[in-house]
Parts: structure tokens; sequence; C-alpha cells
């Protein structure tokens, strides 16, 4: 059984209905605009509407207060929010979780390799994602990660739901799976041929490669 599919970082509404096509799960738009895949104004609207319901959502890094609250407006699902445990307090967690409500809340705290997943992230949501750490960056460096610190903690907190992200691509995504047992995977520039351009024979060989799992 192949795990879901969040296809992230969709800028055209061509490449939403391939991805849904194709089988994907989740489907994230970035709406943090130092990103080169934000997505504002008019071509937001369409993207939104492009996306079957319960299944947008909204990516953004320590949003301020109301944001999630206006991304629900706006018709989104759910809200993955990157922040850094070190800079946002769980004052601000709490406040994400009030607004979009604990099962609609992804949280993904950027972490250096090494470092012990925050308490506060683990009470705060139900999903948890884990990516690849770049200094001065909150996701989409492209690199992959420390699988076998994903499993641990998959393992240790079974109640939560598990997001594998960083650099997974058609290539290697099956190994990714093997070293993980992740049941949810986040996969973004590995399917691209320019930031925010989904390759289509990459998002194709994606799924492919999931099938023969």
């Amino acid at each position: 059984m192949r795990p879901r599919v969040k296809i992230c970082g969709l800028t055209r509404a061509e490449d939403v209905r391939l991805a849904r096509e194709l089988g994907a799960d989740f489907f994230g738009v970035v709406l943090y605009a130092k990103s080169p895949r934000c997505v504002d104004g008019k071509a937001l609207e369409a993207l939104i509407a492009a996306i079957p319901r319960g299944k947008r959502v909204a990516v953004e890094v320590a949003p301020t207060p109301g944001t999630l609250e206006k991304r629900r407006a706006q018709g989104f699902d759910i809200c993955q929010v990157h922040y850094d445990p070190q800079e946002h307090s769980d004052a601000m967690l709490k406040d994400w979780a009030k607004e979009i409500g604990r099962a609609h809340l992804w949280l993904a705290p950027r972490l250096p390799s090494g470092a012990q997943f925050p308490d506060s992230a683990l009470q705060t949501a139900q999903t948890l994602l884990l990516d690849t750490y770049q200094k001065g960056t909150y996701g989409g460096s492209g690199r992959t990660g420390d699988w076998s610190h994903f499993k641990k903690l998959a393992k240790t907190h079974p109640k939560h739901h598990w997001v594998l992200s960083g650099g997974l691509r058609p290539e290697n995504v099956r190994a990714a799976l093997q070293s993980t047992s992740a049941k949810i995977i986040d996969v973004n520039s590995g399917i691209e041929s320019a930031p925010g351009i989904k390759d289509a024979v990459l998002l194709d060989l994606l799924f492919a490669n999931l099938a023969e799992r």
C-alpha cells in the first residue's frame, strides 16, 4: 500500500490536474513571500479552485495573527506552518492551533541535525513534517535528510502523523520508503523543471515508482 502523497510548491492549474489524475492526496501551495514558488492574487484564486476540497494545503512560515483564519476563509483545508523553535514561542504554536484547529495544522519545525524534536510541536499538532535543515531558509533545500531519525520519531510517537520531506525524487522515493516506512511523503523540487514548474515526466515517474513498491 503506497503512502499518501503531497505534491507541494504548485503554481499552475495544469500541474494540479496531472497530479490529481495520478492520484495525489494533498496539494501544497506556498504563500511565503520570500519563496520562488509563492502564489498570490488572482493566480492563487484560480489555483485553489483547481484543487479538490479536503486536499488544499496552505504552506506558511511563522504566520502573523489572523493569517491562518484568512487561509481557511480562502478555501484551504490544512495549514502547514514552518517555524524556528529558537525564534518562535510555544504560545505562537497554540495561537496557530486555535486559528485553524489542531486537526488542520501541520507543524514543520526547522531543526539542525541531531536536534531534539520539540515537545511543544508534539503537544500542539497531530501531523508533523520533518524537512531537511538548511541554515537561513525554510524547506526547499532539495537535499535528503536523516531518514533514520524520521523512522525513530515515527516509531516513538505512533499516535502522530509524520510527513517525510526533503530531497525526494522519483529515483530515491522507494529507498526512502524502505528506510523510513513513511505513510505520508511531501515532494516538491524533485519533480520540477524550474521552481514551481512541475515536470510531467518526473511526476508520472514518481507515481509509477510508488506503484511498483
